[in-house]
């Protein structure tokens, strides 16, 4: 009898980012993050949001209203799972359309 070695599918887990320029006119407000937390929500995996030294959950809307995020800033956008590639091409898109205010 031979324990298993690292074959798991664990191994798939991708750890992504990416930077985006925030493009609304008023930024990341109580509408916009909670349209980011409910898109992050809907996936498996972690997703965090930088802004400068800061890191929040994107699944916080509390969170991401501390960091402050005004048009035209940028912001890191981490994935880590099995759908963290899907996760962040949802949340790109949902900033490239800037959060359908415009």
């Amino acid at each position: 009898m031979s324990l298993n070695s690292d074959n798991s599918p664990s191994n798939s887990r991708a750890n992504l980012m990416r930077e985006l320029v925030i493009q609304n006119q008023y930024g990341i407000h109580a509408r916009p993050a909670a349209m980011f937390v409910k898109m992050a929500s809907k996936f498996q995996s972690d997703v965090t949001v930088e802004k400068g030294n800061m890191k929040v959950s994107g699944k916080s809307i509390m969170g991401l209203m501390t960091l402050e995020v005004g048009n035209g800033a940028k912001v890191k956008i981490h994935a880590e799972g099995v759908d963290a590639e899907q996760v962040l091409d949802e949340l790109q898109k949902l900033v490239e359309q800037k959060f359908h205010e415009e």
